[in-house]
């Protein structure tokens, strides 16, 4: 189980982890931050298809086409564990290490997008605000990392969910 967990954690991890890399990049040089958060959402969703595939492989080689929710759910889990993990610490070194001023560009963008969008005074001062908050949380590296955390975890774990349910029980094709 452990080589399983293993092999689709770190597949799933070098996929989300490339895909950081390569959006941050874009992001950071062209100054367009816009439809960057869909395709990482995208990439992601992709990239923990293989919590799917790692379970249907355990349950399929090696516990004789029988799984149950739980043993799924924590298979799933850990999958998406040890992807989340690759992803923050990514995040990290290229943050700290290559791109400190990136949550600047960021707010920047931010705060002119929603000039550009005509919002209101009210409107404008709560994006200010936001990217305020934003900006203190970054000054802690816990924070930073508990961020990062939130922002990919929680589709692992749905997606955990969704692949316990799908395949507790017997094969697909017992059915």
């Amino acid at each position: 189980m452990k080589k399983n967990i293993l092999s689709f954690g770190l597949l799933s991890g070098l996929i989300v982890s490339l895909m950081i890399l390569v959006t941050v990049i874009v992001c950071y040089n062209s100054k367009e931050f816009s439809g960057s958060m869909v395709l990482g959402f995208t990439i992601m969703i992709l990239a923990f298809s293989f919590i799917f595939v790692g379970v249907k492989n355990y349950r399929d080689k090696f516990n004789n086409g029988i799984i149950t929710f739980g043993k799924a759910f924590k298979i799933g889990i850990l999958i998406a564990l040890i992807a989340s993990t690759m992803y923050v610490i990514v995040w990290l070194i290229a943050y700290y290490g290559f791109i400190p001023d990136y949550l600047d560009k960021y707010s920047a963008h931010a705060i002119a997008q929603a000039k550009a969008d005509g919002s209101t005074p009210a409107e404008l001062n709560k994006t200010i605000e936001e990217m305020s908050s934003y900006k203190e949380m970054y000054k802690s590296p816990i924070l930073v990392i508990l961020l990062t955390y939130m922002e990919i975890l929680p589709i692992g774990i749905i997606i955990s969910i969704l692949s316990a349910l799908i395949l507790k029980g017997k094969t697909i094709k017992d059915i």
